[in-house]
């Protein structure tokens, strides 16, 4: 049975679509299916950040009922499957995202797990979005704006009646002007599913326009995805020994059939 899971955030800027990605990729590595869907249709940045603007068919053909939503999916050379969103403003203001979760129920049986990049802020298109889903996991940094418009999220969350799985912590730089991850489960009253460090690799993956996963995966990031990864899935994720890093890849989509 497929899952839908929103990757939610309450404002921008806290790493929402990279952690979508390289969840993805590090669920994938673990063996499970998954497909990432670029639901923030304002302002989609999955594509952008795997290295192909502007592709076509995307979901906004899927929602204008264009194409069939099976036929909007790519692959990434890092093996990653993904549903990207057009950037086009034309096509955003044609859209109507209260189909969203229609259009998605398309996915249903090609895919164990769904993982929905959505908008931030409290607004309408993260409402439809969250009922998109069948569960949330909300992306913060560890500071008070980010952690404060995130309990928004989660109350909007809440009132659509889709369960909140927890917190992922991001870009955690262990400073001590940053709340504590006790602090943030106290906060946001949901628990913290993983904790992933500020780390120079992930500059260098989205220059590459790589996941992180891929490009460089024994990195301090890598190592905090996996360990989510592996903490979703009721598993242990221990690192390997470091290895020489290969900064090696291409940076572009290809066409996906089902």
């Amino acid at each position: 049975m497929t899952k839908i899971i929103a990757i939610a955030s309450g404002k921008g800027g806290v790493g929402k679509t990279t952690t979508a990605i390289n969840l993805g990729c590090a669920l994938a590595n673990f063996g499970k299916d998954v497909l990432v869907v670029d639901g923030n249709i304002a302002t989609p940045h999955v594509a952008l950040h795997l290295g192909s603007a502007s592709l076509s068919p995307t979901l906004n053909d899927a929602l204008l009922g264009r194409n069939a939503i099976t036929d909007t999916a790519y692959l990434h050379p890092s093996g990653l499957r993904v549903i990207p969103a057009s950037i086009s403003l034309n096509e955003y203001r044609k859209c109507d995202l209260a189909r969203l979760r229609d259009t998605l129920l398309g996915l249903m049986g090609t895919t164990e797990i769904v993982l929905l990049d959505i908008g931030s802020g409290a607004n309408e298109e993260t409402l439809h979005a969250l009922r998109a889903a069948d569960e949330v996991i909300i992306v913060t940094t560890p500071d008070m704006l980010a952690v404060s418009d995130a309990i928004k999220t989660i109350a909007m969350a809440q009132e659509a009646g889709i369960p909140v799985m927890g917190v992922v912590l991001n870009r955690v730089a262990e400073d001590r002007a940053e709340l504590t991850p006790k602090n943030v489960e106290a906060l946001l009253e949901r628990p913290l599913l993983g904790i992933v460090p500020e780390d120079i690799y992930m500059k260098r993956a989205l220059a590459m326009k790589q996941p992180v996963i891929h490009s460089h995966p024994d990195s301090p990031s890598s190592v905090g995805f996996k360990k989510l990864a592996a903490s979703l899935l009721g598993q242990t994720y221990e690192p390997k020994v470091k290895r020489d890093e290969k900064d090696t890849a291409s940076n572009f989509l290809h066409k996906l059939g089902f």
